[in-house]
């Protein structure tokens, strides 16, 4: 298998980096970054099995944070990443970097950012980001909408949207995801209010009953797209990859689905058995004949 880099920054993860095994044919690793998050593990890691088993080229795993990924992909410290939401999500980042970076293809479409509650909230109490600013609403939630971490574009973005709204008695709770899946784990055993930032695709959507609320400003964006993004000069010097990374698109229904398998299992189980289960589509990603 290949070894994931777990690091603070890119360069250190880069300085203390060791190859990977011997299966593959060419020695030079392909360094693809990704952050921490379900979507970009499991496409990332599902990427990285597939070019070393059956391009039979070295892959190296580097997880660090959102904008240092931009940054390496421009620097050149890293060959490529998987997960630029785009056209809003990651604008700032991406426009740091857009003449030192190509884009090689999109993963998948029609992506989404937005605040969520449970099911058992009735719609009459919320239905829209408007209605957080009802005083019974506000005590049911606790003034506190549930975040993420504090350089992902969904909590710029529901930064803006407390604005828009004018939400000023809410606090926006920075976290991480895995913080933000704890709080709605507990709150849904408890059957407590909760709002939550989230997005398409995700493998809660399989595990709790819950829904988006409508956002009538269009704060946090409309669908966007995750597209593969790689350092000038990749796709000469690795076409193989670099083409099979520009083919490689996967239906949100099918992602997710695997997503929720990966929580179940492992993200390694989860791999294994969707590339088992999508024979025709693996193959056509690997342009095999």
């Amino acid at each position: 298998m290949f070894k994931t880099l777990v690091s603070m920054g890119v360069a250190a993860a880069l300085a203390g980096s060791v190859a990977t095994t011997a299966l593959a044919q060419d020695a030079t690793p392909v360094k693809i970054g990704w952050a921490a998050w379900s979507d970009a593990e499991f496409v990332t890691k599902l990427a990285a099995k597939l070019i070393q088993d059956e391009l039979g080229h070295e892959v190296e795993l580097v997880q660090t944070d959102v904008a240092p990924l931009y940054q390496g992909v421009g620097r050149g410290d890293l060959d490529a990443m998987m997960m630029a939401w785009l056209p809003q999500t990651h604008a700032d980042y991406f426009a740091k970097v857009e003449d030192k970076v190509e884009t090689l293809g999109t993963v998948y479409d029609d992506a989404k950012l937005g605040w969520v509650v449970p099911a058992y909230v009735p719609e009459d109490a919320i239905s829209s980001i408007e209605d957080l600013a009802k005083d019974e609403v506000k005590e049911k939630l606790g003034n506190t909408v549930q975040g993420i971490d504090p350089g992902a574009g969904l909590t710029r973005l529901s930064e803006q949207a407390v604005k828009d709204y004018d939400l000023s008695d809410y606090k926006l709770q920075i976290s991480s995801e895995a913080g933000m899946l704890t709080t709605v784990d507990r709150a849904i055993r408890s059957e407590e209010w909760f709002v939550a930032t989230s997005w398409s695709p995700h493998w809660m959507f399989g595990k709790y009953d819950i829904r988006y609320i409508e956002d009538p400003k269009g704060s946090l964006g409309k669908a966007e797209h995750v597209d593969v993004l790689a350092r000038k000069g990749f796709k000469e010097e690795n076409p193989k990859v670099a083409g099979f990374l520009s083919r490689m698109k996967l239906p949100i229904a099918d992602l997710e689905a695997a997503m929720f398998n990966a929580q179940e299992t492992s993200y390694e189980a989860a791999v294994e058995k969707y590339i088992a289960d999508h024979p025709d589509q693996v193959k056509a990603w690997l342009a095999a004949e």
